[in-house]
């Protein structure tokens, strides 16, 4: 069996497409197994999507965990817009959205879901704002892609895919619910 050479996409305003959705799915699959493999189980975990896409993703991911262990894992988002600390040179051009956490983190595994993990300075955010929902037993981070670049020694639990990148670069998680598409692209 001869196998088919596998031909990139060429999409305008984009370098080079590093994940489709295919890949994706398959990432997303291996997170929620490492997750569940970590924690011994899904119970006292709740995941916790950094808007704006970690939110689709943590569903995702709340949804692979169901059909790994029969059980729901309660999804909540988490804005992280107040608790940046570029929020004055940012300052009128942060839009605001709404939380929503339907449950209390105070002795949950709380697993933040993001996109992408760069400098770490959202996640700090993040850490900041969960705190406003009570006191976490354990926070752990889910990512689909690591860019590296780190400026804060904050470092992910789970990651999808790590992607060697120059600081210049732009790389862009694509997401069905947001986006109409499913990929990972640097532009």
């Amino acid at each position: 069996m001869v196998k088919k050479k596998k031909v990139a996409k060429v999409v305008p305003g984009v370098k080079k497409v590093v994940m489709d959705d295919v890949e994706m799915n398959r990432a997303l699959r291996r997170i929620a197994n490492q997750i569940v493999e970590a924690n011994k189980g899904v119970g006292g975990i709740v995941l916790v999507g950094v808007i704006q896409r970690g939110v689709p993703l943590a569903r995702r991911l709340a949804d692979i965990i169901k059909q790994i262990e029969g059980l729901e894992v309660p999804v909540g988002s988490l804005d992280v817009s107040l608790y940046r600390d570029d929020l004055t040179k940012k300052g009128q051009y942060i839009e605001i959205k709404k939380s929503d956490m339907p449950f209390a983190a105070t002795d949950k595994t709380v697993i933040l879901v993001d996109d992408v993990i760069f400098a770490g300075r959202t996640v700090r955010a993040a850490l900041d704002g969960l705190k406003d929902y009570g006191r976490a037993a354990k926070v752990q981070l889910a990512v689909l892609i690591d860019r590296g670049h780190r400026e804060l020694p904050i470092e992910p639990n789970f990651v999808g895919k790590t992607i060697p990148t120059a600081k210049s670069e732009d790389v862009k998680v694509e997401i069905m619910e947001v986006d109409g598409v499913d990929r990972v692209v640097i532009k």
